[in-house]
């Protein structure tokens, strides 16, 4: 249903730009999401103008068929959504967005053990932008986000918001017999030679990689695609990735931090007027500070620049 509803956002707004503003993507990625479903389909679906996107033939044969569905969709989820609002609506409620994070399991066992009796839904989208209009459209009570350093979110008005961590790195996982592996802080340059792996759906991603590239003056082969894929590409030695420093330990890959930090993110909590967050920020830092820990390397890191999220509480 993405791959339709992006075909859909095209042809109705006839830019690419303009759709993936629709769509809440960068146009890069849109971009290549187009060219995938082409390449599937072994045809182009749209001529790309100076004055912009047309439907090829076969691009109007497939939006016949595709518009129906999108709209079936949007109708089903809809009504599913408005049916279990009305069987939540007897109990209190937390709907939690989030973009990937290693704490998100722990932080929702804490908060089911704080909260009983809530109804507690979480929804994790690769798109800061698109949960953070969830909660300015009241679909989400709260969202954790990360903001790509370099590449700063627009928070709807009126939300609260709270920062985790002011920055927090990004290390570098690489096949466990990279020469790299062997020294425990890793300088950038000495993956010049590398294919990294970045996904470029995930708003920021790339945009913020290529900052870091370009200051460095370094130009290395980049691969697109999600990090699913990129760890299995990782641990044969075919390509080396971001991550996140609370990733743990693996057998098949080593996870090692970049000197001076070059990569980074800022970590938010943004949640709708009203809502009392003391809980909800208390257990996500708690679930924090635990994946912190059982990460060696990043705890380390932590004491190293005195924060206070090293300290057991």
């Amino acid at each position: 249903m993405r791959h339709l509803r992006a075909l859909c956002a095209i042809a109705d707004t006839g830019s690419l730009h303009q759709a993936a503003r629709r769509l809440g993507v960068s146009q890069p990625s849109l971009t290549t999401q187009l060219r995938r479903i082409e390449n599937t389909l072994g045809a182009e679906l749209f001529r790309r103008e100076r004055t912009g996107c047309r439907p090829t033939l076969l691009g109007r044969a497939v939006l016949s068929r595709a518009r129906p569905l999108v709209d079936g969709m949007t109708a089903l989820v809809s009504d599913a959504k408005a049916e279990a609002e009305a069987v939540r609506a007897s109990g209190p409620r937390l709907r939690i967005g989030c973009t990937a994070s290693r704490v998100i399991g722990g932080w929702l066992r804490r908060l089911r053990l704080r909260l009983p009796g809530t109804d507690i839904s979480l929804r994790v989208d690769v798109s800061a932008r698109a949960l953070l209009r969830d909660v300015g459209a009241g679909g989400l009570d709260v969202a954790f986000v990360h903001e790509v350093e370099g590449c700063p979110l627009t928070v709807p008005e009126g939300l609260e918001q709270r920062v985790l961590l002011d920055r927090e790195p990004q290390f570098i996982s690489m096949a466990r017999d990279h020469p790299a592996a062997a020294r425990p802080v890793v300088d950038l340059a000495d993956l010049a030679a590398d294919r990294w792996m970045v996904d470029p759906t995930v708003d920021g991603e790339w945009d913020g990689l290529r900052r870091v590239f370009d200051e460095a003056g370094l130009a290395p082969t980049v691969l697109h695609g999600d990090y699913l894929t990129a760890a299995s590409l990782i641990v044969l030695g075919e390509a080396v990735a971001p991550c996140q420093p609370t990733s743990g330990p693996r057998d098949d890959m080593a996870i090692r931090p970049l000197r001076d930090d070059p990569l980074a993110v800022r970590l938010l909590l943004v949640s709708r007027p009203g809502l009392d967050t003391a809980t909800v920020y208390g257990e996500l830092e708690a679930a924090y500070r635990e994946a912190a820990r059982r990460a060696a390397g990043y705890h380390q890191w932590l004491l190293r620049n005195r924060s206070p999220l090293a300290r057991t509480p």
